[in-house]
């Protein structure tokens, strides 16, 4: 796993150490458990001469999971990874869900309501909810690893995908155009519009070959929205005829296969509307921050034949990358849960209440979002359980485990390890 973060008497980080250190540490009784997530330790007695290593956070930030890598630029050495998962579309859904909720709800009014129009005013720089809870998630594991390690630099990767470039590859005055980095944004981002699959025959885990939909010795353009993947057998199968003499036999996959191609990426546009927004936070910090795009991302991981992952890609952000050690590295795996809702009641799809929610949050000084670990000794469920619990007033929990549900665990046997704050948490 990756190192444990320690803090000493007075909670000033100190170098993370090795796992093993950390138990010994433990064991002797030197330290104790300040944090399970990640896992930290706090020293029980002073270091105030302690040297401490500057490392560097470093974010590749995405609609749907954010990658963080702590990195020591002298050594290269990968000292903490993590993966965050965003609630960023179930955020959309539930207000859609609601707006739906309330519009059925005054149709149904029989008295004459007048017209509204233009009666909500926005403020500059507003995002909407399911964009800016990706800010707010980053900015608050920022703020948690700069308490847990000393963190003196932050790289971002700030462009995801070039949209000039890819919608003018003959632009001029871009270096990057002309050296090594070139046709990576391109490629990168066809990889994710199009799942990185064969846009033909649906093949993965094989060489995607750039190809034109319709051929450029038709008259097809180099435009993004001309471009697809395929593999080597469906590439040479085409060769140079249109895509409805080709799939002529096929009109299903031809239909699908267009209004693809016009599609914009979902995530791409996310990313690019809240990167601004993100760099402007991170700059609140005071520290220098590095920015890099996403073709250079991939071409650092290429050259050093790392595999896709988001924690990877977040280490390989930015010209600062030296040559990585990732020996034994496990990332915590964060999963943002939200605090709840604040409905007074629950509703049917009608949108007519139909159960009670309590006005109590804490249940035997337990909350739904607190990780417990419950040890049974009697009864049908004997065994030792660790999960996110869900309160009852009876006081009989539910615990979600890595291996499903157990549902009727007694508050008496459980023993909180990790207080509830909005995310779960695994390895």
């Amino acid at each position: 796993m990756s190192k444990v973060f320690v803090l000493d008497t007075e909670k000033r980080p100190l170098d993370p150490i090795h796992s093993a250190q950390a138990r010994q540490l433990l064991r002797n009784q030197k330290a104790a458990v300040y944090r399970r997530f990640p896992f930290t330790i706090i020293l029980k007695d002073s270091s105030p001469d302690a040297v401490v290593q500057a490392l560097r956070l470093k974010i590749d930030p995405g609609a749907k999971f954010t990658g963080f890598s702590i990195v020591n630029d002298v050594s290269g050495e990968v000292v903490f990874a993590a993966e965050l998962q965003h609630r960023g579309f179930a955020i959309r859904e539930s207000l859609t869900s609601r707006r739906q909720l309330r519009r059925g709800r005054r149709a149904r009014k029989t008295r004459y309501r007048a017209p509204r129009f233009l009666n909500r005013t926005r403020p500059s720089g507003w995002l909407a909810p399911s964009l800016k809870s990706r800010v707010e998630n980053v900015k608050t594991w920022v703020s948690k690893f700069q308490k847990l390690a000393r963190i003196e630099f932050i790289s971002q990767e700030l462009v995801r995908f070039d949209m000039q470039l890819m919608a003018n590859p003959d632009i001029q005055g871009a270096e990057y155009q002309q050296g090594t980095l070139q046709g990576y944004e391109t490629r990168e981002y066809l990889l994710e519009k199009w799942g990185r699959q064969c846009a033909y025959c649906g093949i993965k885990e094989v060489p995607l070959q750039v190809e034109h939909i319709h051929p450029r010795a038709k008259g097809g353009s180099n435009s993004i929205t001309n471009l697809a993947l395929s593999c080597e057998k469906c590439n040479t199968k085409k060769g140079t005829k249109d895509i409805k003499d080709f799939l002529k036999k096929d009109p299903s996959k031809l239909t699908k296969i267009l209004a693809q191609a016009k599609r914009p990426l979902a995530d791409a546009a996310a990313v690019n509307t809240t990167r601004w927004v993100l760099f402007k936070t991170l700059k609140e910090t005071g520290l220098p921050i590095e920015t890099g795009s996403g073709g250079l991302t991939k071409f650092n991981r290429s050259q050093q034949k790392l595999e896709k992952t988001h924690w990877l890609d977040a280490a390989c952000v930015g010209k600062s990358t030296p040559a990585l050690n990732i020996k034994g590295v496990k990332p915590l795996l964060i999963k943002a849960m939200g605090h709840g809702s604040r409905q007074s009641c629950r509703t049917d799809k009608f949108g007519f209440p139909n159960r009670y929610v309590p006005r109590f949050k804490f249940v035997k000084r337990f909350q739904t979002g607190d990780i417990v670990k419950a040890v049974v000794t009697t009864g049908k469920k004997i065994g030792e359980y660790v999960g996110r619990v869900a309160v009852r007033s009876t006081g009989s929990f539910n615990i979600s485990t890595n291996k499903g549900l157990i549902q009727g665990i007694s508050y008496k046997v459980c023993k909180s390890i990790h207080k509830k704050d909005g995310y779960s948490y695994a390895f």
